[in-house]
């Protein structure tokens, strides 16, 4: 198994480089960044200082989308960077939850992502691409690569992820979920006549190391991880919109917990003491991250391993970031690497 880090893009931008050369340091092979112009830091900017600063840690966000750069411009900086550094971006791409809602606009749609999925990856390899109707291809491009993951929820989003996608980014870490997801990936890559093993699956979600299991430790854990039920609530309501309450389409597993759900403030998008999700029980927080001592984590991560995960992202937006990277570093990677 792989493990990614995942952070927010917050000045100072030295901070990020230096967390992101911790975990290489500490045996993680990716560093992502989330991707919303408005509330953070240019990331592409950053990523550049993080590939100079580290040696072999692969770079992209989680997730960009198709709208906030043209997919022109998006493929460019992607074959910039790699020609620069040798290879080492993903691409994770997504509808586009804050970066296109901050800034009015709403989610796109699936068959616009379907569109650019295709056209990203095939510019960012030197290959001709329609855009907007236009043929084009960056004639400067030799030898790239760019993998592309599709996060992914709703039905028909994980058909498209198993249809074009070369990974698929699921966020949160609860087993049952996971397995549901998984599977129809896989069955859509079947459908579409791809090998369903080549695509990488990867569960990204906040985890918090603590030094027992203490009732007073795990309460300031899921207090540091709450946001995080309500950053998946954002596409859970999404989802209920769409499909309904109870309607077969998607678990209730998933849906259920948003019913006290009362709107979302994305000033506080991603961060410990979000006062838009104090309507996310404990038992979502528990089954969405991983939290308690190492050995808990090791546990579950098998788990997921055993279901077919292929990378745990570690979203790390708390008050125990070095702590957090240092632990896995000692103790969770080697046991799972």
């Amino acid at each position: 198994m792989d493990f990614g880090l995942v952070l927010q893009t917050d000045p100072p931008a030295s901070a990020v480089v230096d967390l992101m050369r911790r975990a290489e340091h500490n045996g993680f092979r990716y560093g992502w960044t989330f991707d919303s112009a408005v509330l953070w830091q240019e990331p592409f900017v950053i990523y550049s200082r993080i590939l100079e600063h580290t040696e072999h840690l692969v770079v992209g966000p989680m997730v960009t989308n198709p709208s906030t750069r043209t997919w022109e411009v998006t493929a460019s900086t992607f074959a910039t960077l790699n020609e620069m550094y040798g290879n080492r971006t993903v691409c994770g791409i997504g509808r586009g939850d804050s970066a296109m809602r901050v800034a009015g606009r709403s989610p796109n749609t699936l068959a616009t992502l379907g569109e650019a999925i295709d056209a990203i990856r095939d510019l960012a390899e030197g290959r001709e691409a329609a855009v907007g109707g236009q043929p084009i291809r960056i004639p400067w491009v030799k030898d790239g690569r760019l993998p592309v993951w599709m996060g992914a929820y709703g039905p028909k989003a994980l058909a498209l992820a198993g249809q074009k996608a070369d990974g698929f980014i699921l966020q949160l870490a609860d087993p049952f979920l996971t397995e549901w997801m998984i599977k129809a990936v896989r069955q859509a890559a079947v459908e579409a006549g791809r090998d369903p093993d080549s695509l990488t699956i990867c569960v990204a979600a906040p985890a918090y190391v603590t030094a027992d299991e203490s009732a007073e430790a795990l309460a300031h854990a899921r207090e540091q991880c709450r946001w995080f039920g309500g950053m998946v609530g954002n596409h859970v309501a999404d989802l209920v919109a769409k499909y309904g309450e109870h309607s077969g389409m998607v678990p209730d597993e998933l849906t259920a917990y948003i019913k006290d759900r009362h709107g979302y403030d994305y000033s506080h998008h991603g961060r410990a003491a979000n006062p838009s999700t104090d309507f996310v029980p404990d038992e979502i927080v528990d089954r969405f991250c991983l939290l308690g001592p190492a050995e808990t984590h090791i546990e579950k991560l098998k788990h997921l391993r055993d279901l077919g995960v292929d990378q745990f992202a570690v979203y790390d937006m708390h008050d125990a970031k070095e702590a957090t990277i240092d632990a896995y570093g000692s103790t969770v990677i080697p046991a799972l690497a």
